[in-house]
């Protein structure tokens, strides 16, 4: 048995947002890339240098975001089926879709990259893009990882979701998202374990002669509810103290593959001093912001900011990027 964390509702604890930008592109669609004029699916999120990037799940697109100037621009991903980079079900081709739910970046050859990670929901999800300084990116097929990480099921539950990463300390911390369906009387699980960073890139570069990575430190959650919803996992960052803050989405989703009406979102901290504590995100006029965060990293400088990401779960409307405040006791290093 993994332990589990119960997470508390904390009313000292107050994430109001500021401000909503939509994600167009700069230089616009472009059919020969298969680029869409918006970002897509902002699905998770991470500082890449200067710049903030962005995974979408149903686009091989990484958008690097300045949010000074407002300029986004687009970094190509290897194509998917059929030579194309966007996939939704007007197009009949979202089962190709290759469902970039995690992203982090850590050390790769030496230097830093952006690791991108399928969610592993199905067998055609279970890649990982590399996206080096120099903006070359490739695409690593997975499969041993990911029948690890399902097979390991404190923390995969009913179904595998894998929509959070988090380096630290030369560890790897991926986050299964428990809003799948119970399989065969296992019930969905929000979870948290840990993979070597350094062996999980001897793994990639080379799955015929390096052992899948081990995944330890399995812990599971209890997020809590929203408007009589479950949370559950969709991004998460580490902070200074060694825990992390997360974010997590009360959906109702009948599986892993499914959305659902989203009741609210909600942000919690996890440190050693306070235990697992959250408060939902509200409005500035103080209603329950209700929309689905699924990207989130700190604003440099402020431990009182932080931006985030949602996924409209509409491909012709684009993602936005938030600015949220922060207020009460949230850190205590």
């Amino acid at each position: 048995m993994s332990p589990q964390i119960i997470a508390l509702q904390d009313r000292r604890l107050t994430a109001v947002v500021l401000s909503m930008t939509p994600l167009w592109y700069t230089a616009g669609a472009d059919r020969a890339t298969d680029r869409p004029a918006q970002v897509r699916a902002g699905s998770s999120l991470a500082w890449f240098g200067p710049r903030l990037a962005v995974v979408q799940d149903d686009a091989c697109f990484v958008a690097l975001v300045d949010p000074w100037r407002g300029q986004v621009d687009a970094l190509a991903l290897p194509a998917g089926e059929g030579g194309l980079r966007q996939f939704d079900d007007r197009r009949g081709n979202k089962r190709f879709k290759p469902d970039f739910e995690a992203c982090a970046v850590l050390p790769w050859a030496g230097v830093e990259a952006f690791l991108a990670f399928g969610s592993g929901s199905s067998g055609q999800r279970e890649s990982v893009a590399v996206v080096e300084a120099s903006g070359q990116a490739r695409i690593y097929q997975a499969g041993g990882l990911y029948a690890h990480l399902r097979a390991a099921k404190t923390f995969s539950g009913s179904e595998l979701n894998v929509e959070g990463a988090v380096f630290a300390d030369g560890l790897l911390r991926l986050f299964n998202r428990g809003n799948g369906a119970v399989r065969d009387g296992l019930p969905p699980c929000d979870a948290s374990g840990e993979l070597s960073a350094a062996e999980l890139e001897a793994y990639l570069r080379d799955p015929g002669q390096c052992p899948v990575p081990e995944l330890r430190g399995i812990v599971q959650y209890d997020l809590g509810r929203v408007a009589g919803s479950r949370l559950t996992f969709t991004d998460a960052m580490a902070t200074t103290d060694g825990g992390f803050l997360y974010i997590a989405a009360a959906e109702d989703s009948i599986d892993v593959l499914t959305d659902g009406r989203v009741a609210g979102s909600a942000v919690g901290v996890v440190d050693q001093a306070q235990g697992c504590r959250w408060i939902e995100l509200r409005e500035a006029d103080g209603g329950l912001f209700a929309a689905k965060v699924e990207g989130v990293c700190a604003v440099p400088g402020r431990k009182d900011r932080l931006y985030m990401v949602i996924d409209e779960d509409d491909p012709a409307r684009p993602s936005q990027l938030c600015e949220i405040a922060l207020a009460g006791p949230w850190f205590y290093a």
